[in-house]
């Protein structure tokens, strides 16, 4: 799923990838925004608060609310830092670092939220806004730019380019790939969507704790990943 890259990489790799941080990304989102009143895994809405302090002349404001983009371009360029860094070790780990950074700061917010909560909120947003950027940008160098986990406005717009071609091509092979893309996309906005009911409801209860899942997530598709790699060697010693 994630040890996969290039052309080791089939469509059940991407699905099941998009699945994972899809859920993830909606868990974020839903919790962080309940949380903060901010939005957590884009930054499209806050680049038009920049603008609109910025034609207001409130400066200081529009700073404000570009560190929020700046957080999540900065997450991005992480992520690709250490996935280059990596691939000239292990080309088939370069993926360990960013999830397992990832894991740790949706954790450490999930422990310390309801104390930033009172004291700096803003903390809360840059770090989850860190930590999204991290995974859009992993996923998009894993998946070589098919996947993209963290918003959908791409999504629907892919979704609605390839339902249209849909009615143009009519070849198999090509109508085949079509399908597999447009059930790709439909598996991230679900999953997505799941992720944010679920967050929507946990945090009745736990609150910005809620969070917590998405680490378990992250790890338990590292810790797959694992052992399915270690079982495929011992395979192939076997043989």
């Amino acid at each position: 799923m994630f040890s996969h890259i290039g052309k080791t990489r089939t469509p059940a790799h991407n699905l099941g990838i998009a699945s994972l941080l899809s859920f993830v990304a909606g868990l974020v989102n839903v919790v962080g925004f309940f949380s903060v009143q901010k939005l957590t895994t884009n930054v499209t809405g806050h680049f038009a608060f920049f603008v609109d302090e910025a034609f207001k002349l409130n400066f200081q404001n529009a700073l404000h609310v570009a560190l929020f983009v700046f957080f999540f371009f900065f997450g991005a360029f992480s992520a690709n830092f250490m996935v280059e860094t990596y691939s000239r070790i292990r080309e088939n780990e370069t993926y360990v670092f960013p999830i397992l950074t990832e894991a740790f700061i949706i954790a450490v917010i999930a422990f310390t939220g309801n104390y930033l909560i009172r004291e700096n909120p803003d903390v809360i947003a840059f770090s989850l806004l860190f930590a999204m950027g991290m995974q859009n940008s992993l996923v998009t160098s894993i998946s070589k730019s098919i996947v993209r986990t963290t918003h959908l406005t791409g999504m629907f717009t892919d979704l609605g380019i390839e339902f249209s071609q849909l009615f143009f091509y009519k070849d198999k092979s090509h109508k085949r790939k079509l399908l597999r893309s447009i059930g790709l996309r439909l598996t991230i906005i679900w999953m997505f969507f799941a992720g944010g009911v679920c967050g929507g409801i946990l945090f009745e209860s736990f609150g910005i704790k809620s969070l917590i899942l998405g680490s378990i997530i992250l790890l338990g598709g590292l810790t797959y990943d694992f052992i399915k790699i270690k079982m495929l060697l011992l395979h192939r010693r076997l043989k």
